[in-house]
């Protein structure tokens, strides 16, 4: 009976063991008072999280380094070039808070060189864009009500879209051609719209409903109204309770939109968003319809040119602010405000509107606050470029740099916040970290393309110490996502 009763108590105290180390906690028994093993120090534990299996043949690293110090207290690989898909937006919202400041704003002028008489502008009308990627229809219809107080009830030329401030390449070096269609890789051009306010310049929406009964076409419609996008629909409704297979796409190097598939009759409406082919002339067709709501008639046909140097301005549109910018642009990782900001930063300090000139005052800034740069390589603003290659150890580096700025907190209150449930707070973060000492903690910047994976930014640990990280996975053949929020978790703990 003893002998049972000793196994028993072995079996006992082997269990009490196991579970006290799932905690990270050991109980030293002895003939003193106990004395308590911390368990695995961070670095042990962060190197169990990568040493996962998901990264077999595949490559990771990690930088941990204290905020205020600089002193690194992980490091595995950060001075390793990767892919970091939209953390290179770390380095470009930075440098346009710093090069144009966060009280920057775009704007959309209208000129004339012609004279107003008894109502009547003699001349051409010409609508200038300046880069702004907040505009939408409201403020286009803001720009034709100015128009109006002014006394111009007729145009007797053409509405000439002007979009010349930035240069006319649309799409960035390395963009996937597969993604020509998709919201998240529109053109760019210093003349633009959004649809929608969370300001996906560039694209328009398809809003689309079934039918009343199967086999009748799907109902489309365009948001805003515009005779820009024509739409070829083959779409039919199905019955109710079928497969859901609407497919809407722009057709390579046109402004036609294919919806093909089928939507089942008792489908909600939805709505697709996909980008349009120059965005400019897109503007302007919203532009002329608002200037026929208010009452003026434009007896010329659209065209595409620069405005004279001796044009006057009629009306003008503002944005908001740069630094306002930084909530939409970072809560919910938009591609074109990204490059919007290289362009525009080329434009003001180049003179010339271009990837290149924006890249190169990216790169300026990024080496005057202490970065390697000839370490590095910014292919774009956004992160869609593959041909970008970052290192754990800049990123860090600017995160550091960045809290000792005069903008500092309102770029901060930009970044996504893990497991905060509200869209334009906790962004990309919404959903990620949920009940767990990172929520709403950890802000930081998402990064995502096939087989690449980010995350970087702050994390306050339960001792009020706050980290900067940055964590860059690419080549991998399943997402490391719940890798990246364990670490975090671990950090916040």
């Amino acid at each position: 009976m003893s002998g049972w009763l000793n196994r028993v108590s072995r079996r006992i105290a082997v269990l009490g063991v196991a579970v006290l180390v799932t905690v990270g906690l050991v109980i030293t028994q002895s003939a003193g008072p106990s004395v308590a093993d911390p368990g695995p120090t961070l670095p042990e534990r962060l190197n169990a999280l990568l040493d996962d299996p998901v990264y077999d043949g595949s490559q990771v690293a990690l930088v941990v380094r204290d905020a205020t110090t600089g002193e690194t207290l992980y490091n595995r690989d950060g001075d390793q070039r990767m892919v970091p898909g939209s953390n290179t937006k770390i380095f470009t919202s930075t440098a346009a808070m710093s090069v144009l400041g966060s009280s920057y704003r775009f704007h959309t002028d209208v000129l004339a060189t012609a004279a107003v008489r008894g109502g009547r502008l003699r001349g051409d009308l010409y609508l200038k864009g300046y880069g702004d990627p907040t505009a939408l229809e409201a403020d286009y219809r803001s720009l034709a009500e100015q128009l109006r107080a002014a006394g111009i009830r007729r145009v007797d030329g053409d509405l000439v879209a002007d979009d010349t401030y930035f240069d006319q390449v649309r799409l960035g070096d390395g963009w996937g051609g597969d993604d020509e269609s998709s919201y998240y890789s529109a053109q760019i051009s210093a003349l633009t719209l959004a649809p929608n306010t969370d300001y996906d310049s560039g694209t328009v929406i398809v809003e689309h409903r079934p039918a009343a009964e199967p086999g009748a076409p799907v109902r489309l419609a365009l948001l805003p109204a515009n005779g820009v996008i024509k739409l070829a629909n083959t779409a039919s409704t199905g019955p109710a309770g079928s497969e859901n297979t609407l497919r809407v796409e722009r057709e390579h190097g046109t402004n036609t939109v294919r919806v093909t598939g089928s939507l089942p009759v008792d489908a909600a409406v939805g709505q697709a968003k996909v980008t349009v082919s120059e965005p400019q002339l897109y503007a302007a067709d919203v532009f002329r319809r608002a200037l026929k709501q208010e009452g003026i008639s434009v007896s010329g046909e659209i065209t595409a040119a620069a405005a004279p140097t001796e044009a006057r301005r009629l009306a003008r549109d503002e944005s908001m602010t740069v630094g306002e910018l930084m909530t939409p642009f970072l809560k919910l990782s938009n591609n074109m405000h990204a490059e919007t900001l290289v362009k525009t930063m080329g434009a003001v300090e180049k003179g010339e509107g271009s990837w290149p000139a924006g890249l190169e005052v990216v790169t300026d800034y990024a080496k005057s606050i202490g970065v390697d740069t000839g370490r590095l390589r910014i292919n774009d603003g956004s992160g869609l470029a593959r041909k970008t290659n970052l290192t754990a150890d800049s990123i860090t580096d600017v995160l550091i740099t960045a809290r000792q700025e005069p903008w500092w907190q309102q770029w901060y209150d930009g970044l996504p916040v893990a497991g905060n449930p509200e869209r334009l707070v906790g962004g990309t973060l919404r959903t990620r970290m949920l009940d767990t000492a990172a929520a709403n903690n950890l802000r930081g910047k998402s990064g995502t393309l096939t087989g690449i994976s980010a995350l970087s930014g702050y994390v306050t640990t339960q001792d009020d110490r706050l980290l900067v990280f940055s964590m860059i996975s690419n080549n991998h053949l399943q997402s490391p996502r719940s890798i990246e929020d364990a670490v975090g978790v671990a950090l916040a703990s």
